[in-house]
């Protein structure tokens, strides 16, 4: 019993890693994006 939950918690913890490592990544390419995108608009003047 104790360790079927300590197992289900374990694997939690890993796909929770995982998934915040990828949403970390995402969020910051999104972010240099963003700032591209701002910089184009800038320099073009619109």
């Amino acid at each position: 019993m104790l360790l079927t939950i300590g197992l289900i918690l374990l694997g939690l913890w890993l796909m929770g890693f995982i998934v915040f490592h990828i949403a970390g990544w995402l969020i910051h390419l999104l972010l240099i994006i963003a700032i591209i995108m701002i910089l184009i608009r800038l320099i073009s003047g619109k």
